[in-house]
């Protein structure tokens, strides 16, 4: 179903204001990129059905060109390519969902010097997990990650956090699997993984900015650090598709955007409030507000949000992963089938019979055609079906 609101909406809005928003260029590029999605601005194209030849006009999305990955209207068929691309990775062992959090203290330097901060957040919580996994008391085995960066809360305030996937097990240095032992909600005790992820963060932070006060790592140390896990996935082939969820997810939605009073000037939206166990509200923002809590959590130019680590990593991919899936079969574990990987994207189909693929006939506006038809993302057809 497709939203009544949405951001693109609100930045139509303000588009003469967004220049006096304090914006840097990236944001700004990033904003307009947005706004102009599937607009007459990028054009459109007419496509044709080969079964029943239904005609379908659409406007083109600034995402095949700019990529834009903060788009919200374009982010379903990248997570439905990103979860394909994912199934045959899969490890018939249970699978953990951990959460590393920063305290709002480091917001400020997040504003700054994002790029740094987020940098060392990644690879704080991975010598974290290492630390523990490589430890013959804990694990003594070359652990895994799936990790995907969030700096948002649901209020659209800046809450940089990690999560990540974690296979229960590892691989001895011989080449073996090796089972992880502890308990039901995660490999390692996470109070424990809580201090030295401050310590190895606070430590990396003071090297790459050393510029930063020694006010802000006094008070650093003040506060314990909120790691937790979520208890093991009932399936692991409900793995991928969970973090499916978040890895292409932005800060909103446009399903959570429920009303925008253009007399007023203000946008309300749904949120949940997880210190009262998930209650549902809402909340009202100025536009203007709105947007400026958005920018918030456009990433630096080129900055990789989802990274692989470990037996997961891209070194391993190619090679040792099958190997180590060969491995678990021979001792009963058999490599999980995959989900939808047979299953057509309905992305490419017609929205009429959704039997054919749709053929471009024509192209239009001034930004031309894309270079092939898998360019076009999301198709969301106009109001003529002939």
């Amino acid at each position: 179903m497709r939203p009544k609101h949405t951001v693109a909406d609100i930045l139509e809005m303000e588009q003469l204001q967004l220049r006096n928003l304090s914006l840097t260029s990236w944001h700004y590029r990033a904003l307009q990129a947005i706004r102009r999605c599937r607009t007459k601005a990028m054009g459109g194209h007419i496509d044709k059905c080969d079964c029943c030849h239904a005609l379908h006009i659409s406007y083109n999305p600034d995402s095949y060109r700019d990529r834009n990955r903060h788009c919200p209207t374009c982010q379903g068929h990248k997570r439905e390519e990103w979860i394909r691309a994912r199934e045959g990775e899969l490890l018939n062992v249970p699978y953990f969902h951990v959460v590393f959090t920063l305290p709002d203290t480091l917001n400020p330097v997040a504003l700054r010097h994002p790029k740094e901060l987020y940098r060392v957040l990644f690879d704080s919580v991975w010598e974290t997990l290492c630390a523990f996994g490589n430890n013959p008391k804990h694990l003594g085995a070359r652990l895994g990650m799936i990790a995907v960066l969030h700096t948002w809360g649901q209020n659209l305030q800046l809450h940089p956090h990690l999560h990540c996937i974690v296979p229960k097990g590892g691989v001895s240095k011989a080449g073996f699997w090796k089972k992880g032992t502890g308990k039901d909600d995660f490999l390692f005790s996470v109070e424990a993984m809580s201090g030295k992820y401050r310590g190895r963060f606070v430590s990396k932070l003071r090297k790459a900015l050393p510029h930063l006060p020694q006010s802000l790592y006094d008070d650093l140390f003040k506060h314990n650090w909120v790691v937790y896990s979520k208890p093991p996935f009932g399936r692991p082939e409900h793995v991928i598709e969970y973090l499916g969820r978040y890895t292409h997810k932005i800060a909103i939605s446009n399903h959570r955007i429920l009303a925008i009073d253009k007399e007023n000037g203000t946008v309300t939206f749904s949120l949940k409030v997880y210190r009262k166990g998930g209650k549902k509200t809402t909340m009202a923002l100025d536009t203007k507000e709105f947007i400026r809590r958005f920018q918030l959590h456009i990433l630096p130019k080129g900055f990789t949000r989802i990274r692989h680590y470990g037996f997961l990593g891209s070194s391993w991919k190619k090679d040792k992963l099958p190997l180590l899936q060969l491995q678990l079969a021979d001792m009963g574990l058999t490599q999980i089938e995959p989900l939808i990987a047979e299953e057509k994207s309905l992305h490419h189909c017609c929205p009429s019979c959704k039997k054919k693929t749709l053929v471009t006939l024509l192209s239009f506006g001034s930004r031309g055609p894309p270079k092939n038809h898998e360019q076009i993302i999301d198709r969301k057809p106009l109001k003529y079906n002939a």
